[in-house]
């Protein structure tokens, strides 16, 4: 019999982790992170990781696992998270994954292998070739179609690193076309889209942006400058770290790095619903002004019983 494995995703700031951690308590579940960023030690208040508090009430798995300066990958990634399912599946618990990084939750839900690349010189000469041909920005709006996160990560006019990352997202991932990857029969997974009117997402954006300020983001992001880490390391390419670092670079105030933040959080969130709409076995939640959190979880748990009645 199949084991059942809860997946809570959705654009940045609907909720994902509220949600789950109500849902865990509903259930007996156990949360495993699927957030880039929330991996790595040190960086709580940009990532928006949950509260302690909520840790310590409901068992929580890969978060500040990782030093900022470790080079994480996917392969890595899907060892530590199915390693991870496994095990709270062994103590009769529900594993609920939660987050909206693409590519972990692909290692999760499809069959992936990630072996050692082949040396493809032939692949790096097409892309570079099509870049040559039609510029950095339609090399940077394909990059953004495959891999939302590393696009955010990579500036339009870095081709070098633009291609790499074109690269390794083709590599043993299909090319953006999820029919090229077989699910994972191992589980059965229950997978959640949470979703809501746009406006009044961009609208708990702009408030989440102001809390995370206000919260001292500023402090850690130079926390993390003292104590060494590079701002050119991918994990300080994460969204509210590299604007923060512009600000204290002195390159802008911090109203304009806050209303930076904002933007391409927004953007972000833009391209994690593109991102979403290619899973056919998204269950999307649409949460309306008003609605409490335990009336979502109700909408989850309704959705499945009705489901199986079907």
């Amino acid at each position: 019999m199949k084991k059942s494995v809860y997946i809570i995703t959705g654009p940045t700031a609907t909720g994902k982790s509220l949600i789950a951690y109500y849902l865990a308590k509903r259930i007996g579940g156990e949360i495993v992170n699927c957030d880039s960023i929330q991996l790595y030690k040190y960086m709580d208040i940009g990532s928006a990781k949950p509260s302690e508090e909520d840790m310590e009430r409901v068992p929580h798995h890969l978060f500040s696992i990782v030093d900022p300066s470790e080079n994480m990958t996917v392969a890595r990634y899907q060892e530590m998270a199915l390693n991870t399912i496994d095990d709270i599946l062994s103590r009769g618990k529900t594993p609920i994954v939660c987050g909206g990084t693409g590519l972990y939750l692909n290692s999760i839900i499809y069959d992936m292998s990630f072996g050692a690349s082949p040396d493809d010189d032939s692949r790096r000469e097409d892309l570079e070739r099509l870049a040559e041909e039609r510029g950095s920005k339609h090399m940077h709006q394909y990059l953004e179609a495959l891999d939302p996160d590393a696009a955010s990560r990579i500036h339009p006019n870095n081709i070098r690193k633009v291609i790499r990352a074109i690269e390794a997202y083709e590599y043993g991932r299909g090319i953006g076309n999820l029919s090229n990857l077989k699910l994972n029969t191992d589980y059965d997974f229950k997978f959640f889209a949470l979703n809501m009117d746009r406006e009044w997402l961009y609208e708990r954006i702009n408030q989440r942006t102001l809390k995370i300020i206000n919260d001292g983001l500023v402090a850690e992001v130079s926390n993390l400058i003292l104590n060494g880490y590079d701002i050119n390391l991918p994990s300080m390419k994460g969204i509210g770290y590299k604007e923060t670092i512009g600000y204290l670079l002195g390159e802008y105030d911090l109203d304009t790095a806050t209303e930076e933040i904002q933007k391409n959080t927004r953007h972000y969130a833009k391209r994690q619903m593109t991102w979403l709409k290619r899973y056919d076995m998204a269950n999307w939640i649409m949460i309306e002004r008003g609605e409490t959190v335990g009336e979502i979880v109700d909408s989850i748990l309704n959705y499945e019983s009705e489901r199986a009645d079907g």
